[in-house]
């Protein structure tokens, strides 16, 4: 039986590696996303499998509890509710090994006669498994709105504390470990790190979310795979690992997008709705309006469009009136792309999920280095929401906080529409130089009912 275990586990790691290369593209993720699913089936029926597993009423009930939650609370969110969701999902995960950690230091009675590295390995996991379930939980509500987006610290003293409480479950995990049994010794550790999750994440504001919730996403796996170690569970080890190595290029990738280190994320303090230190902030400017019916007649006489996504496009729903739209210009000859920004909406792919939704062809999904390439041949390009990342000041404005973040260039169109309910900031709190172009012209109202607006005049045209 064991052996034949092993070989489920093999057959369930390769389709872990199958499904996750699927996830690379938009015509595969779907599929890749079944594939991994099996995997992970084939996993836990191995896992089931092994000698001397039991309370199989304790299972069925943990089965059944996950599957009556989790495929309810899947198929009802919307996708602009999928960032928190996977904050949340991921949390429950490093919140689950926090927990497992304590039952085995419980079993073992403070790992008495267990080799010393199961001992390290079940506390890192303790550790960082309640850093990332708290910490995942502050991203939740930040991005849920039921915790203000905004920076909250302490002053002065934000850095000492987190210390301060890092040492102390360190300082227990190690008492533990040299062979301290007591039960307050690991409610300590799990409630220093806790409380340093909560520390550490609620300085850091809105605009750095999704990359926070990539690195906990990333320490999840982490705290798996050492778990699995402490288990002998190989498993858990092969796919805490996986989650870990593809959470850290994710985090890695997307701080590079943004022009921000991770430290320097970690640090907080940027981002959340309000303007943020060093920004300019100019009163009263003028920008220029415009109607449907112009925006209308301005794409049909276009010979090249550029639509720009953003998060406003994907509050409003509004990706199939976009896609309408573009059939309707690309009857007319007009040839249309979409420029895909690599943090555009709230994560990474946002945006393609919603466009692929609407069966807008791959084909016409720019990255973000195709799509700067073209602005200068576009004649008109048409922003949805999309702020911070369209935002000029990040190549001429060294005071800014969002100086040096690679962006899309729409600048270098011939001309910019521009939709949005308001004049409001992004996520990064400032303003954005692009509304003050000479070239821009603004659309305001709900995206969807703007483009269905224009979509009603080119019909008219």
């Amino acid at each position: 039986m064991t052996t034949f275990v092993s070989v489920l586990y093999i057959v369930a790691f390769a389709l872990f590696i199958y499904g996750l290369m699927g996830l690379t593209g938009p015509r595969t993720a779907v599929r890749g996303n079944w594939i991994a699913a099996v995997g992970m089936a084939i996993a836990v029926i191995a896992t089931l499998l092994l000698p001397g597993m039991g309370n199989w009423w304790l299972i069925a009930l943990g089965v059944g509890l996950g599957t009556v939650v989790g495929v309810p609370a899947a198929r009802k969110v919307k996708m602009t509710a999928m960032p928190q969701m996977v904050a949340l999902f991921n949390g429950v995960g490093g919140g689950a090994v926090a927990l497992i950690a304590w039952v085995e230091f419980r079993d073992t009675a403070g790992y008495a006669h267990e080799p010393l590295y199961v001992a390290i390995a079940s506390l890192f996991a303790a550790i960082v498994g309640s850093v990332s379930f708290w910490g995942s939980n502050i991203a939740f509500g930040k991005l849920q709105e039921l915790i203000s987006g905004r920076p909250i610290t302490v002053g002065k003293l934000q850095q000492p504390l987190n210390v301060v409480l890092l040492a102390a479950a360190v300082a227990c995990a190690v008492a533990i470990a040299s062979g301290g049994d007591s039960q307050w010794l690991i409610i300590g550790v799990l409630v220093a790190s806790a409380l340093f999750g909560l520390m550490v994440v609620l300085p850091i504001g809105g605009a750095d979310m999704p990359v926070v919730i990539s690195l906990l996403n990333a320490l999840t796996g982490l705290s798996a795979a050492a778990m699995g170690l402490a288990l002998n569970n190989t498993a858990l080890i092969v796919a805490g690992m996986i989650v870990g190595a593809s959470g850290s290029i994710l985090t890695n990738l997307m701080a590079k997008a943004m022009n921000r280190s991770i430290p320097a994320i970690v640090a907080g303090g940027f981002g959340g709705g309000a303007a943020a230190g060093g920004a300019k902030v100019v009163e009263d400017r003028p920008v220029r309006s415009t109607s449907a019916a112009d925006a209308a007649i301005q794409m049909a006489y276009a010979s090249k469009v550029m639509v720009v996504p953003g998060y406003g496009m994907a509050v409003a729903q509004a990706q199939h009136a976009v896609r309408e739209m573009a059939d309707l210009l690309e009857a007319k000859g007009i040839d249309v792309g979409y420029a895909i920004h690599p943090v555009a909406g709230r994560m990474p792919g946002h945006m393609n999920v919603l466009l692929a939704e609407a069966d807008v062809p791959y084909e016409s999904l720019k990255e973000m280095d195709e799509s700067n390439s073209q602005f200068p041949q576009t004649d008109v390009a048409l922003v949805i929401g999309a702020n911070d990342v369209t935002n000029p000041a990040a190549q001429s404005d060294p005071s800014s906080p969002i100086y040096g973040m690679p962006i899309l260039h729409v600048n270098a169109s011939r001309s910019v529409i521009v939709l949005k309910r308001s004049m409001g900031s992004g996520f990064a709190g400032i303003e954005n130089e692009l509304f003050f172009d000479p070239k821009t012209s603004m659309l305001f109202g709900d995206a969807k009912t703007s483009v269905g607006d224009i979509v009603e005049e080119l019909k008219a045209l």
